[in-house]
């Protein structure tokens, strides 16, 4: 691009931005800190206040109190869809556009669509609503964001099927974290104001444990600090020699180690609001016809999750890890390089090299930094 097509790139950019909606998502430990009812309480709030606001899609899993708020408001109807012989019913995302309210709440933001949906997932309508310029008020647990799995499952033993990048998050103008102490999640649970009387026995010895409890609310505590500490930064002048930080992952073919240093790679770009890349060296030992079809498919489901997460994905055929890394830090401008354990086969082959010596000279003189992620 010339200079006159980039100036004219970055007004485009600006406006763009200007008319896209304001975003604002409450955020929660866990189902029945009160996330939909707070929701719900600032809908009322801003139409009384003269605000054009409408309900897109709420759940409130039948619970009394919550689905009273409803009362008066606005409701956008769903749109249903047949799927597998039962009647399912969806946002009616392009009933939202058409109406083109104010304001949109749209609950269960790592909703996956039913088949047949123009998006996979809710974020993803979510999005093209913003674009539209309207406002969406929505809600997660912080169990469903993507780069905090490792330790979600850590803490709950769970694989969380439904998630949203950690782009989306930090997408929003404004994240609310909802919080309540274990004593007053645990007291609501047998209340009965989360789960019905025959779901309360089996959810308390399961997730509703209190250690459980505090241990996820620590993480959406942290989320929220982060979140926050990131719009601080981002709306202050930067310092002029300020580094632009830009990291580069490291991966194999071994797939839950790859997925861990794509996840806190993704989170480390997103802190320092910097490009991030994954770099695949594909040796002679990983080849197509080598590693089989399961390592194959775990592959390229990690360039996909690379790409949900907002990084540039590089694959590069090559004998020698280390110059390719080295070659593509130079390429890229990087400034962390990030791997995993010494047990990971990308490290393991580094160690037995020369060239490996020779990469710590060539980055300690580009002042790269390496970082290794457990």
């Amino acid at each position: 691009m010339t200079e006159k097509e980039n100036n004219a790139q970055h007004f485009l950019d600006l406006i763009r931005q200007s008319r896209r909606g304001k975003f604002k998502i409450y955020i929660g430990m866990s189902a029945g800190v009160g996330k939909t009812y707070r929701m719900l309480q600032e809908a009322r709030t801003l139409l009384r206040n003269g605000v054009d606001i409408r309900i897109a899609y709420i759940e409130t899993h039948n619970r009394a109190e919550t689905h009273a708020l409803l009362d008066g408001l606005p409701v956008i109807p769903r749109r249903e869809l047949f799927y597998k012989g039962k009647a399912l019913e969806e946002l009616d995302m392009q009933a939202v556009l058409n109406l083109h309210p104010e304001v949109v709440v749209i609950d269960e933001l790592a909703h996956t669509n039913i088949e047949g949906s123009k998006n996979e997932k809710r974020w993803q309508d979510v999005m093209e609503i913003l674009e539209a310029g309207i406002n969406v008020i929505s809600a997660v647990n912080i169990q469903h964001i993507e780069g905090l799995q490792d330790e979600v499952k850590g803490i709950t033993g769970v694989d969380v099927a439904e998630r949203i990048p950690d782009l989306v998050l930090q997408q929003a103008d404004e994240v609310v974290n909802i919080d309540l102490t274990a004593d007053e999640l645990i007291t609501r649970l047998k209340e009965g104001k989360i789960y019905t009387a025959d779901k309360i026995a089996v959810a308390m010895k399961n997730f509703f444990q209190p250690e459980r409890i505090l241990q996820l609310r620590e993480l959406a505590l942290k989320e929220v600090a982060t979140q926050v500490e990131r719009k601080i930064d981002s709306s202050l002048p930067r310092s002029a020699q300020a580094r632009n930080e830009r990291f580069l992952a490291c991966i194999s073919s071994n797939h839950l180690i790859a997925k861990k240093v794509i996840r806190k790679t993704a989170r480390l770009s997103a802190y320092y609001q910097s490009k991030w890349y994954v770099l695949y060296v594909q040796t002679p030992r990983e080849d197509g016809d080598r590693i089989g079809l399961a390592a194959q498919r775990h592959l390229i489901n990690n360039f996909k999750l690379v790409m949900e997460l907002g990084g540039e994905v590089i694959k590069v055929k090559s004998t020698n890890i280390a110059k390719s890394i080295m070659q593509t830090a130079e390429e890229k401008k990087i400034t962390t390089i990030c791997i995993g354990k010494p047990h990971l086969n990308v490290m393991g082959m580094l160690m037995n090299t020369a060239v490996f010596s020779q990469l710590l000279g060539k980055l300690s003189e580009s002042d790269i930094d390496i970082i290794i992620l457990s």
